[in-house]
């Protein structure tokens, strides 16, 4: 097993594969188990897929909060029953020649905050079992509302019945759901025909590797190469260096000081650096310029 890859790699998901395909896909390439990703991807979308690997798996808490983009197409004539061109039409194609009346009145309700249902074959849980899991069994079950946040939306091209655009939002927002609600606005039914994730979190695409770059890395002996050190990630987190001794102490779980004058300022989390560049733990506040390790790599 490759323990020595502690960091992040970011992978360009294509279409068609799971983000958990994607994992083991990875797994295999590093030479080990401890893979997890940071966020799901439909299996039809493609884009940014940050994986944390060995060690650095334990940091995941840390990127909850990042904000995504994402680059989509609404084709708007008729809804599905997954909300992407997955699922089953419901109803006939209208093909609707969209105006810029039209598009202002379809994303009007999708700024902001407000509460989203997502779609019924996602992989939010219900009571423990992921919805498209019920939904293919058909299952009845109910999904609730959740509050997402919209950044931004910003329209690329309306081509006749389609709209490509771009969205900044929070975790957890579902383009298809919108989609969905755009083509109810309008009256004709909408799906989402395409996705691409461009930024996730702290990850953008110029980071990313596709599959096949990843492979040959590793067939050359380069894979470092594709790696984000743990030591780099979280950059807001400010840096302190700590010596032999408190490094000891902190894998002990024993809280450690900071100095007042080296950039942490009271932040509420610092990352201890040994000697060598290598990330030793995240240390939450525990009293001024006393942190206790929270996560110990």
């Amino acid at each position: 097993m490759n323990e020595t890859l502690n960091g992040a790699i970011v992978i360009d998901k294509p279409a068609g594969w799971t983000s958990h395909d994607v994992v083991n896909r990875v797994r295999r390439i590093a030479g080990t188990r401890k893979v997890g990703h940071l966020g799901t991807l439909d299996p039809a979308a493609t884009g940014v897929l940050p994986l944390l690997l060995n060690r650095a798996t334990r940091l995941a808490q840390f990127f909850s909060a990042g904000q995504k983009v994402y680059e989509g197409v609404i084709r708007f004539g008729h809804a599905t029953t997954t909300y992407d061109g997955e699922g089953e039409p419901l109803g006939e194609d209208l093909a609707p020649e969209l105006t810029a009346a039209d598009v202002e009145r379809a994303l009007k309700p999708f700024h902001g905050t407000f509460l989203q249902t997502p779609p019924p074959v996602s992989a939010k849980k219900v009571a423990g079992r992921p919805a498209y899991e019920l939904a293919r069994k058909q299952v009845e079950f109910e999904l609730k509302p959740v509050e997402v946040t919209v950044h931004s939306v910003e329209v690329l091209a309306v081509e006749g019945c389609r709209l490509r655009l771009r969205v900044r939002c929070s975790p957890g927002t579902y383009l298809r759901a919108i989609a969905h609600e755009a083509g109810r606005v309008l009256g004709c039914g909408a799906y989402l025909e395409s996705l691409r994730r461009t930024v996730s979190g702290p990850f953008g695409e110029s980071q990313a590797k596709t599959l096949e770059q990843l492979e040959e890395l590793a067939r050359e002996g380069r894979l470092r190469e594709a790696l984000v050190p743990a030591q780099e990630l979280l950059p807001e987190f400010p840096a302190q260096v700590v010596d032999t001794i408190t490094e000891t102490q902190i894998r002990q779980g024993r809280d450690f000081r900071v100095s007042p004058f080296r950039g942490a300022g009271g932040a509420k989390y610092v990352k201890a650096v040994n000697g060598r560049g290598e990330l030793v733990a995240i240390g939450e506040a525990a009293m001024p310029n006393v942190y206790h390790p929270v996560v110990v790599l």
